[in-house]
């Protein structure tokens, strides 16, 4: 197969652990606000925040399973050349 698809491939496949790597730093920040929220309680921001946390924990799964299957095919397409 042809090396320069493969390596564009690989930028594409960092760029999703980048992204993965963003949603983490965002569920260790709304962690901190949740923490914040037992010292000074606010029901509407904490209902906001566990929404957010939720949301951020789905992206987290679906880039997890992007990267698996994307890692697969360049396994597959190095396996052919």
């Amino acid at each position: 197969m042809d090396q320069e698809k493969i390596d564009n491939m690989r930028s594409t496949l960092s760029k999703l652990e980048d992204i993965k790597n963003s949603q983490e730093s965002i569920i260790d920040k709304i962690n901190h606000v949740i923490t914040d929220l037992f010292e000074h309680p606010d029901k509407e921001l904490e209902k906001a925040m566990e929404n957010a946390h939720q949301r951020s924990s789905d992206n987290i799964e679906t880039v997890n399973e992007a990267i698996e299957a994307f890692e697969m095919k360049i396994n597959q397409l190095e396996l052919q050349d």
